[in-house]
């Protein structure tokens, strides 16, 4: 039976929620502490626990059929692999960053100077981009502290929440790229291959749409109906059952999370009471 070999973070940033995922996927299988590679009992899929800069390349060499990475891992790996999905976790971005009582007035400013990160290639091309001749020292880890011992004048580094810049006394000044876990693939998988892709892409996009949306029941008086549905349209239309007290009826719909609180007062100004909220574990449209 063919089976799909899949790369994701030993440790750091992105395992913790790639292993998350591929449970909520339905996929069984044991990450124990230290192990290399993992098979799935109910799937057919193996797990491969590998360095994150290592997976593009290994994904790219047919080492591993498929991995879970973030795109600035294989952006500065620039390996021949195909992006199939954005997955909607590990959001960071890599920025420049100067010390905050340094005054910065913009990408001019960079000119000349030194400038620390892991990132070389990125970093290399947004400079490029921007024309400024800045030299760039690449160094592995605690790239934080590299304008504070005098290694560089700036640093580019990946910023989640910038507690580590305020902490080395840094400053974020600008962005050199957004980033989020992709899922990549080797570009000459076989058709038994892709198959089995597909069907974990279906899994994967009914849960991340379940995580964005919210099922809601609600009570409505019948001679507010219309204005209530129209503020709640759900995925084709709003389901409206009867209600055993007399000109009222029980109204079920869906919401996108990102609308969520606007629509709920708005229903609630409606006229909508005993409204219930529930969250959706997976959802198939």
């Amino acid at each position: 039976m063919t089976k799909l070999k899949i790369a994701i973070q030993k440790s750091g940033r992105l395992n913790e929620d790639s292993i998350r995922l591929l449970k909520e996927c339905g996929i069984s299988f044991n990450n124990g502490v230290n192990k290399l590679k993992a098979e799935a009992l109910n799937f057919p899929i193996e797990v491969f626990f590998l360095r994150d800069d290592d997976i593009p390349e290994y994904v790219a060499e047919g080492v591993a059929d498929i991995g879970i990475v973030g795109e600035n891992v294989l952006i500065e790996a620039n390996s021949d692999v195909k992006v199939v999905e954005r997955l909607g976790f590990g959001k960071c971005r890599l920025s420049i960053a100067v010390p905050k009582n340094e005054k910065y007035k913009g990408l001019k400013d960079l000119q000349g100077k030194r400038i620390a990160t892991t990132y070389k290639n990125v970093l290399q091309k947004f400079l490029k981009k921007e024309k400024i001749d800045a030299e760039i020292h690449e160094i592995s880890g605690s790239v934080e502290i590299a304008p504070g011992i005098g290694l560089a004048d700036a640093i580019c580094d990946l910023v989640s929440s910038g507690s580590t810049l305020f902490m080395n006394g840094l400053k974020e000044v600008e962005t050199v790229l957004k980033s989020e876990a992709v899922l990549v693939a080797n570009k000459k998988l076989n058709a038994k291959q892709m198959e089995i892709v597909e069907r974990l892409l279906f899994r994967i996009r009914a849960v991340r749409k379940a995580k964005q949306n919210k099922y809601i029941l609600l009570n409505a008086p019948n001679d507010k109906l219309d204005k209530i549905i129209k503020l709640i349209p759900g995925i084709k239309s709003p389901t409206i059952l009867p209600l055993a007290d007399e000109g009222w009826s029980s109204v079920h719909s869906v919401l996108e999370e990102d609308e969520f609180w606007e629509i709920i007062e708005k229903l609630k100004a409606a006229g909508a009471q005993g409204i219930l909220v529930v969250p959706i574990e997976k959802m198939i449209v």
